[in-house]
């Protein structure tokens, strides 16, 4: 890793001349100010008050502290809060840096270290005639073997974490106000993006870099997790923050197309709550972790982006009264009209773990052609990631070989631990699935459905901030 780059004037606002961007693709080496330490602190000092992020400081030894940010801006039920430790270094005597560690905390203690179970009795399967068919990218050691690239500079915990994105964007910021020419046009967004700052929580490795304007990701999940839902959440606060229009597919019934964007459009009210909530797919007697507490939360921090004035869409395309083909038929039929009627938005649309797969055939039917296989041939731009993630919990329907119904509830995940860092990694070639890599959420924990709690109305039980320190 490169330690001292002098970054040219030019290069800078070539970077930076796109307005309303927050952060662009971040660099793996350290941003160097080419200014004393003294000089470039009192524009930190600024940059931290216009982005309203209030902090203390430490005079003698030029180290500031930021009071607790909540994820998306303040949303009722993000859960999780940010705070980051500022401290400027003296490169040289006319060069200076900063560190920022950002120290993350939830009121729900997903990033606790979890127990490591010695025996895990359920991994993630679809059934066939009672039979269980494992579907899993968790043995594929080859494609999982990390760190590497940009991956390996990011080894810490994720409770506090050397933030580079975060040095990046301050850079950003505060550089044109440094240089001693006098301000451009193309300055000026650099200047207002601090103003308009949102915690995005911990920046998602590998995402940026995949998604493109055009473009179509393709996320087979294992329904009923709480982090899927945040990974979405995050990726899409990270997206449309620096600049891309996204739009996200939600395998939930076509029928609440209507009633989602009215949420969506609302001011996220009680009345408003109970208006998503009373469709019948909520209440359904065999809620399959399509329908969770995490997925109406994540329908209620999509909207507060969207009430923000950033670029997000919602769309969903499940057929649940067809099966087999003529479901994928459908199904493909849904999204494609979505992502040919708007060709310049990002379009992430997440689903089971079978039906993003590129390639044609399944164990049990090798002519079946699942959503990506049939996509691929008729956009120019599909990438299918397969869910990959820590041991935990899910809330998981399946099939009972003995009454023939089937049992929902909390069961438990086996997969493996790459860390606690969501990120995004793409393979060299496609594996037999038709996967081109894997999105990875880390610990699972189970989402109970909606319904049990609450509704899913963050008025229920709101988060409570996290006790400050010193």
């Amino acid at each position: 890793m490169r330690s001292m780059v002098k970054v040219g004037w030019l290069a800078l606002l070539l970077a930076v001349g796109c307005a309303g961007r927050q952060d662009l693709e971040t660099p793996d080496y350290e941003a160097i100010y080419d200014v004393p330490l003294e000089e470039m602190w009192p524009s930190v000092r600024e940059y931290f008050k216009d982005a309203n992020l209030p902090y203390r400081e430490d005079r003698g030894s030029l180290v500031l502290e930021t009071e607790w940010k909540q994820e998306f801006g303040g949303s009722k039920i993000a859960g999780y809060w940010h705070r980051y430790m500022v401290i400027g270094k003296r490169e040289t005597p006319t060069k200076s840096k900063l560190w920022i560690t950002r120290i993350t905390k939830s009121v729900n203690k997903t990033l606790s270290q979890p127990g490591k179970e010695l025996d895990w009795s359920m991994s993630r399967m679809v059934f066939r005639g009672g039979d269980p068919l494992v579907l899993s990218v968790e043995d594929d050691e080859d494609r999982l073997a990390f760190p590497v690239g940009e991956n390996a500079f990011y080894m810490e915990s994720g409770q506090g974490t050397r933030d580079l994105t975060m040095e990046w964007r301050v850079f950003r910021g505060v550089m044109p106000k440094l240089a001693k020419q006098q301000p451009t046009k193309t300055e000026q967004p650099a200047a207002k993006a601090a103003a308009t700052f949102t915690e995005c929580g911990q920046s998602i490795l590998g995402l940026k870099k995949l998604a493109k304007v055009g473009g179509v990701m393709l996320l087979g999940e294992l329904h009923g997790t709480q982090e899927v839902p945040r990974f979405i959440a995050q990726s899409v606060c990270q997206l449309v923050t620096s600049g891309m229009p996204v739009t996200v597919g939600l395998e939930l019934p076509v029928e609440n197309e209507e009633r989602i964007t009215t949420f969506l459009q609302s001011q996220g009210g009680d009345v408003d709550w109970l208006k998503l909530m009373e469709a019948p797919f909520w209440r359904s007697p065999y809620p399959d972790g399509r329908g969770s507490e995490a997925v109406a939360n994540m329908l209620e921090q999509l909207r507060h982006l969207r009430a923000q004035g950033l670029d997000v869409a919602v769309f969903v395309y499940d057929h649940p009264k067809l099966s087999s083909q003529q479901r994928e038929d459908a199904l493909t039929k849904t999204v494609l009209a979505q992502v040919k009627a708007k060709p310049e938005r990002f379009h992430l649309v997440v689903s089971g773990n079978v039906h993003p797969r590129t390639a044609k055939g399944l164990p049990w039917d090798k002519q079946y052609q699942p959503m990506g296989y049939l996509l691929k041939d008729q956009l120019d731009d599909v990438t299918a990631l397969d869910m990959a993630y820590d041991s935990g919990t899910a809330w998981i329907c399946a099939a009972n070989q003995q009454s023939s119904k089937l049992d929902c509830g909390v069961k438990e995940a086996k997969g493996k631990d790459n860390g606690d860092r969501f990120f995004v990694h793409r393979w060299r070639s496609a594996n037999a699935e038709g996967y081109h890599g894997v999105f990875y959420v880390g610990h699972v924990t189970a989402s109970e459905p909606a319904i049990l709690k609450g509704l899913g109305n963050p008025d229920a039980a709101p988060a409570q901030e996290p006790a400050s320190s010193l």
